[in-house]
Formats: structure tokens, sequence, C-alpha cells
């Protein structure tokens, strides 16, 4: 395959072009609807004559998968539209939809198997372990190769463009294989011992392979179109970028968005020392920004947020801080920490870090901390900011 991707991406571009991109992933979408198109022919033709509901149930989930592919190339042709005046960041989300609409041709062919198996169950056909013979078993053998050398294309399109409908439908072409080589066996079985209802559990099994597919391939769209939390590689990318620069002190408030497979953009606040040259910092934060869009290909934005760093006074209650947070909960952080110091009492002004996993309700995390400050310093007052990690 790295052969393939070498001559198909130095005819058509990069990988990150995105004419190569559509001319790749329209290229999988037009090997899956042939593919799926036959072997649905084929099997619809093997399953009526030998009256077999698992086999007609297995052409059918071709045919849906045949379907797929072609919402795939649709996508992928959609998806590769520039940016316009109502679309700022393109159309690449449109592949989210079409991830969606895959899901939703799988669950509605899966109901309509479950059904027809249940009526087989109910009123098994006794003729239909005569008509299966040769021809069927191998019509079944070929399409589990098939399947599965078209799920290894797929995974490889996929992993190679980042293109959650092409890993989907791999996902999908692995468990064609599963349900193709249970309908063999049960082919077989029924042959040799005339246990007629096996051919209907079989068709039920096939229908609740088609169900999870379905479902998981909904969830995971749902995720993407929801908002869901960056991979650890991203974060720790940008992070590592960041450190390069002596003059970024602590990091902090980052949100990635994604506006479709491989298309990022990045907000952060970077710390940085408040009585260094303004106009240097600066120039080092442009610079941060270059190099995070020139190595990970993200558009990202950068707030300077300048912190004292030569005041031991300052220094001292930071510390103080952040060990109350910690007494209160160990996961807790703090950023942003100024402080105002008055005749009667002392602002403490900070931003509070709570991750998800902690539970407890902000409002009383917040009481905490200051129950904890008041308990060491009664003139110390808190104004906190509760920022979820």
């Amino acid at each position: 395959m790295k052969a393939f991707f070498s001559w198909f991406y130095k005819k058509y571009g990069e990988g990150e072009n995105a004419h190569a991109r559509e001319r790749l992933g329209s290229f999988a979408g037009l090997v899956g609807i042939i593919g799926n198109l036959l072997l649905a022919l084929m099997k619809l033709i093997v399953g009526l004559l030998a009256a077999s509901v698992a086999i007609v149930a297995d052409a059918l989930n071709n045919l849906s998968d045949a379907g797929s592919a072609i919402v795939t190339l649709v996508s992928f042709k959609m998806a590769a539209k520039p940016a316009d005046r109502d679309h700022p960041f393109g159309h690449a989300r449109i592949e989210y939809i079409a991830s969606m609409v895959v899901s939703f041709l799988i669950l509605l062919v899966g109901s309509e198997l479950f059904i027809d198996s249940v009526k087989k169950l109910i009123t098994p056909d006794a003729l239909a372990a005569q008509e299966i013979g040769l021809f069927t078993l191998i019509v079944l053998g070929a399409s589990i190769v098939a399947k599965l050398l078209l799920s290894l294309f797929y995974r490889s399109v996929g992993h190679e463009l980042g293109s959650p409908t092409l890993k989907a439908s791999a996902q999908d072409s692995l468990f064609d294989c599963i349900s193709t080589s249970a309908v063999l066996i049960c082919s077989i079985v029924v042959k040799l011992t005339g246990f007629y209802a096996l051919d209907a559990i079989v068709g039920l099994g096939v229908s609740t392979l088609i169900f999870v597919a379905g479902i998981r391939i909904l969830n995971e769209t749902k995720n993407s179109l929801l908002g869901e939390a960056p991979v650890d590689q991203t974060v720790e990318a940008i992070t590592e970028i960041v450190n390069r620069y002596p003059e970024a002190l602590g990091i902090h408030d980052m949100m990635i968005h994604n506006y479709g497979p491989n298309r990022f953009i990045a907000s952060l606040h970077v710390e940085v020392d408040g009585s260094a040259d303004m106009f240097e910092l600066h120039d080092c934060i442009d610079n941060i920004e270059r190099t995070i869009q020139h190595e990970l290909g993200i558009l990202c934005t950068i707030h300077m947020d300048p912190i004292v760093t030569d005041d031991e006074t300052v220094s001292a209650l930071r510390e103080f801080i952040t060990m109350a947070v910690h007494r209160v909960d160990e996961r807790l952080s703090i950023h942003d920490f100024r402080t105002v110091v008055g005749q009667s009492h002392t602002n403490l002004i900070f931003d509070l870090v709570v991750p998800f996993e902690v539970k407890r309700d902000t409002e009383e995390i917040s009481r905490a901390v200051e129950e904890e400050v008041w308990l060491h310093h009664p003139n110390y007052y808190c104004v906190i900011t509760v920022d979820r990690a």
C-alpha cells in the first residue's frame, strides 16, 4: 500500500493536498461500490435459490455497504470544496455527517433482517438445505476473502487520510467477514444435519452484528459532531513546541477545535515574564504560532499572559495558594495568579483548574479552598475563576 500511496501522491499531489485527498477518498468509495454490488448480486442469487434467509441477509448487508460507499464517495467530493463566506472553515465536517448517514442505513438493514429472521425461525423452510450446493459454498468463501481484502484496503486508506468514514467502513467490512463465515458454517451444518432452524438463528446473529456496527459508527460520529477532547498526542505535540521557547513559562486554557479530519484550530494561553520587553515577547509568541502551523498544520492563536517573576512576596503567596488547593484535592491546579494588597486584607486572584474527574460541585470546591486559606490567614480573600480542564 505504501507504494500505491507514493504513486498516487506523485500523480495528484501531497497527502495533505485537498485535491489528492478527494481523489484517493473517491477512489476508495468507488472500489467499495463496485465490490459490494458484485458481492450482493452473487449472494442474492445464491440466497434466493437456496431459500436461505441468512445468505439473503448477508447479501442485503453488502447492498447497504454499497450504499455506504456511495455516501463516502459523495462526502469526499463535498468535503473538498474550498472555504466560502458561509463556511469559513471549509466543508470537511461533511464526512462526519456522511458517517451518520452510513450508520442509519446499516441500522435500517439490520432491523429488516432481524424481522425476516424471526419469521423464518417461527416457520423454518425444510426445503432450504436441499438447495445448498458447492456453488453456494464457493460464493460464500470468495465473499469472505473479498471482504477481508476490502477491509484492509479501507483501513489503510482511512489511516492515511485520517477519515472516520473509511475507518468505519473498514470495521464494517471486518464484521461482514465474521458474519459471512457464520453463514458459511451454517450452510454446511444445515446441509449435513437438516437442522433448518439454524439458518434463521444465524440470520439473527448477522442482524445483531449489523446493529452493533451501526450503533458503533453512530456513536463515534455523534462524538465528533458534539465536540470531543483532543487526542493526547496533539496536546503533547503543541506543548512540546511551546516548551522549546525559554520565554514561555507556562501554558494553560488550551482549546482545540476539530473542523473535519486533520483540520484543527487551536487557542491557548502562554505565561511570560511581565518585566521582559513586550515587543520581544510578542515576537516570540508569533514564532510559536508559526511553528505550530508549520509542523502540525494547526492554525493557532496564543494569548500572552504576563506574570510576576521577580517579587518574592508574590512568589510566596503563589506557593501558599498552590499548597492550599492541593490540600483540598491534589488534582486541582491554579494559573494566572496575582495579588492586590490592601491595608485590612489582601486579595488573592487566580484561576482554579478543576478536571472533569473531580465530581464535586465547583462552588463547593471554591468554598473549600477559601476555608482552607482562611484557616491559615483570615485576612486573605480569594477571588476564584473556575476552569474545567
